[in-house]
């Protein structure tokens, strides 16, 4: 019985595979946290000061050039697997400001990508943002809104954290245009430990769960897409208990989620590598009118997920081998990527 369930889960794969490939359209939605994309001139009220020429990371024009030239080039091969066009829309997030995402929009071009950059400035302490780049040719962005976090720390202290973006928009392909909900998160780190700074993601699933249930009073069969570095893994409390981000299909309820992450983690695949073990903090979330859409009525539904661990992304040798290739790693500039992998969903429909 086990092997039957096996083969048939494998021929359903490859019916989807072909079909997407043959009679449907395919489009890319990811994310991708830029590792601390700043400019080299300092921004009055921002603690932005390791990233200055004179600062710790000698942050110079030079080396500036090359992390946009970096981060346009990997952001220009998301989705490439399935669409020779690249992602319809990125969330990104670890922006200083709208400039230095729209410097990475221009470069974009250079390898065939034309893009358009959105960010909203919020309250972080370093002052790095959660953005959006979109190709307007795929997606016609209609409203844009930034929310604010209100929580504490257990001291007291205010949590200035990233506004979480909601960005809306029209998907577009043969027939008519179809709304779609991107929220784009960089919840609160862990510093301090994972236990102890809990309470403060908690805190930020809320906020999303409440931007969801707001989407839903208008629109109860909202497609919503929840994605970002989470701080947090698909089972920790804030995404499994909180915002109810199940692992499974058969798991989700009308108008519940379902995180498109989880199941690879269980088979040790992460987007981000810490102490020799992997995290999944970079996830995607889908709203269950976006998982159970029928192919057959023309209209997008969640195909697959990904994470784009490419070998250009990765470290070759060495004690680190197989993980992110970053920017900097113990003050050393290594000129390359980001310390997380991208991830995606792929979406697709009937031609």
């Amino acid at each position: 019985m086990k092997h039957t369930s096996i083969l048939v889960s494998l021929a359903l794969c490859l019916s989807l595979t072909l079909s997407a490939q043959n009679e449907t359209l395919v489009r890319c939605i990811a994310f991708y946290n830029l590792e601390n994309l700043f400019d080299t001139i300092h921004d009055e009220g921002k603690n932005d000061y390791e990233y200055l020429p004179d600062g710790g990371m000698k942050w110079t024009p030079l080396k500036y050039e090359h992390k946009v030239k970096n981060m346009a080039y990997a952001l220009s091969q998301l989705g490439t697997d399935e669409d020779p066009r690249g992602a319809a829309c990125i969330g990104v997030c670890e922006v200083e400001n709208l400039g230095c995402l729209q410097d990475v929009a221009r470069k974009m071009k250079d390898y065939g990508r034309n893009m358009e950059a959105i960010l909203l400035e919020g309250p972080d302490r370093r002052g790095v943002d959660c953005g959006f780049l979109y190709n307007p040719d795929l997606f016609k962005v209609v409203n844009v809104r930034g929310h604010e976090l209100k929580a504490h720390y257990a001291d007291g202290g205010v949590v200035k954290t990233r506004l979480q973006l909601l960005v809306s928009g029209y998907l577009t392909g043969e027939g008519k245009p179809e709304k779609i909900h991107v929220i784009v998160n960089h919840w609160p780190s862990r510093y301090g430990g994972e236990l102890r700074s809990r309470a403060t993601r908690d805190s930020a699933a809320m906020l999303t769960k409440s931007i969801c249930d707001s989407i839903y009073l208008k629109e109860p069969r909202a497609k919503i897409i929840i994605m970002g570095d989470m701080n947090d893994d698909p089972y920790n409390h804030s995404c499994a208990e909180v915002l109810k981000a199940r692992k499974t299909r058969d798991e989700v309820e009308e108008q519940g989620f379902f995180n498109t992450m989880w199941l690879k983690l269980d088979r040790g695949i992460g987007s981000l590598a810490y102490n020799g073990s992997w995290n999944l903090f970079d996830q995607i979330i889908i709203s269950e009118p976006l998982m159970n859409e029928k192919l057959e009525n023309g209209k997008w539904t969640y195909w697959k997920s990904q994470i784009f661990n490419k070998d250009f992304l990765t470290i070759q040798d060495g004690k680190d081998k197989g993980t992110p290739k970053r920017t900097h790693k113990a003050g050393v500039w290594l000129d390359g990527y980001g310390d997380h992998y991208p991830t995606m969903i792929y979406l697709i429909k009937k031609k």
